[in-house]
């Protein structure tokens, strides 16, 4: 049986609003590289940030718990006049987290 994948946990947030900050600028920059730059990627990636800056103000440092709060709130976000949804979103910011991080993630290692 395969082993199941350990959870993540983030550091602890010394600055939630910088980290904010940088999530929205990587997120928006890799919205922007990955099809084409619009006015909403900008928004996205702010709602994206509030959300993540919210929930590490309360404490929440699992990788996991946090993508599925992205998830669950980006799905009030108007994706309509984007390619993104609020999936792609919160593996976008999972990505980017595990990048920063140094975690390798591919290939499940």
């Amino acid at each position: 049986m395969p082993e199941p994948i350990k959870p993540i946990t983030l550091p602890i947030a010394e600055n939630p609003e910088q980290e904010g900050e940088w999530l929205r600028a990587s997120l928006h920059k890799w919205l922007n590289q990955e099809f084409i730059p619009e006015k909403v990627n900008e928004d996205i990636a702010q709602r994206a940030a509030q959300i993540f800056i919210r929930h590490r103000m309360e404490g929440e440092n699992d990788l996991g718990s946090l993508v599925i709060a992205i998830v669950t709130e980006m799905q009030a976000f108007d994706f309509s006049q984007s390619f993104y949804g609020e999936f792609a979103i919160a593996n976008a910011v999972s990505d980017l987290l595990l990048d920063s991080l140094g975690i390798e993630r591919c290939c499940g290692q």
